[in-house]
């Protein structure tokens, strides 16, 4: 059984960088760097997305309008 491999955040913020900013084919910097694609693609999902996310358009609406009460005769 092989030991798992550990790589730096530098390393992988710098792998991921290559796929999305110089725009090279996951496999082949995948190959070059010797982890998987799959790996690759975890880290590209986990360093590509902000931090926080927010959407804009529920932002500032309310989660839930409740509708208006009927009067009772």
């Amino acid at each position: 059984m092989s030991k798992q491999q550990r790589y730096t955040e530098e390393f992988k913020l710098a792998a991921v960088k290559q796929v999305t900013e110089r725009n090279n084919p996951v496999a082949e910097v995948a190959k070059r760097l010797g982890v998987s694609s799959h790996t690759l693609y975890v880290w590209i999902r986990r360093y590509s997305q902000p931090k926080v996310q927010q959407h804009e358009s529920t932002a500032s609406k309310p989660r839930y309008a409740a509708p208006p009460m009927r009067e009772i005769f």
